[in-house]
């Protein structure tokens, strides 16, 4: 028998087979052994799903009761992906897919990856650790390695704030662990020191009793712990005295304002002159006529 020649037109005949060749495809497949797997996966994926919800609701009933909503945001962040993962591992392997071959490929990768990234996977690691010892958070006045600024952020590869002039600063993680961090906004109080200096002609109670009088002047000055003053020094120029001061975090500025200008009012008070370096300068002519200049 001749075969029929091909016109590139689909025919009922080639309908018909494609038909039954799904058919069979989907019959294969409609048996009590693939309905129980197929029950027994959509179970397992709903009993992950609650997992995940659960752990979720427990991370933000946590962060409401510790208030960390920075290390709460994180957390949540590795607990989403680590549900996802699981799912599409499962979901894989489900169909038949060797999980064994895909954690191969995804060691060959890691591995060429890790060494094109090395400087992220290190932030990556620092950031861990930024946020488990629970250094700042958002808001907080830190410095690092001479930048002064405001967290904005506290991400797993940098912390980004925002300097008194409003320029924003990102800070790898990896400086952060590896310099000195200074979080002024830590605590909730704060001392602040003024250094000044009187001519050794002074009567030193004196200086000194004027200086104790300055906090009582400074309304955000704190009571507790108690402002404290002392010699410092025997400076080139005079004596020096040093006034210790308490205050809140939101009080900084208001308390070195006023500070410095009831400093100055309890001494001019007190009739006490504070020393400052002079350059005296007077006018010479010589035989000639010239003049110059002498230092006195």
């Amino acid at each position: 028998m001749s075969s029929l020649p091909t016109t590139g037109k689909t025919t009922n005949a080639d309908v018909i087979l494609r038909t039954n060749t799904f058919v069979l495809w989907i019959k294969k497949y409609l048996t009590w052994d693939y309905l129980f797997r197929a029950i027994g996966s959509i179970i397992v994926i709903l009993l992950l799903w609650i997992a995940y919800r659960l752990i979720l609701h427990g991370i933000k009933r946590v962060q409401k009761e510790k208030q960390e909503p920075l290390q709460s945001m994180i957390i949540s962040k590795f607990v989403k992906y680590a549900f996802y993962i699981i799912l599409v591992m499962y979901i894989l392997s489900c169909f038949g897919i060797k999980l064994s071959a895909i954690w191969g490929a995804a060691g060959i990768a890691g591995v060429a990856i890790g060494f094109a990234a090395q400087t992220s996977i290190s932030n990556l690691i620092s950031g861990l650790f930024v946020l488990g010892e629970h250094i700042m958070k958002v808001g907080d006045t830190i410095s690092v390695g001479g930048i002064t600024g405001t967290v904005d952020s506290v991400d797993l590869l940098s912390v980004k704030v925002h300097t008194p002039d409003n320029q924003l600063v990102r800070i790898p993680n990896s400086s952060v662990i590896n310099s000195n961090l200074t979080n002024t906004s830590f605590f909730i109080r704060r001392r602040m020191t003024f250094t000044i200096s009187v001519s050794y002609d002074t009567d030193m109670n004196k200086a000194l009793d004027a200086l104790l009088e300055v906090p009582a002047c400074c309304p955000t000055v704190l009571k507790n712990p108690a402002p404290t003053a002392w010699f410092e020094n025997f400076c080139e120029n005079g004596i020096s005295l040093t006034l210790a001061v308490w205050f809140k975090n939101d009080d900084f500025l208001k308390t070195r304002n006023d500070c410095f200008i009831a400093i100055k009012k309890a001494y001019d008070n007190a009739q006490i002159n504070i020393p400052v370096n002079r350059l005296h300068v007077s006018l010479v002519t010589d035989e000639n006529g010239n003049h110059y200049g002498k230092q006195i």
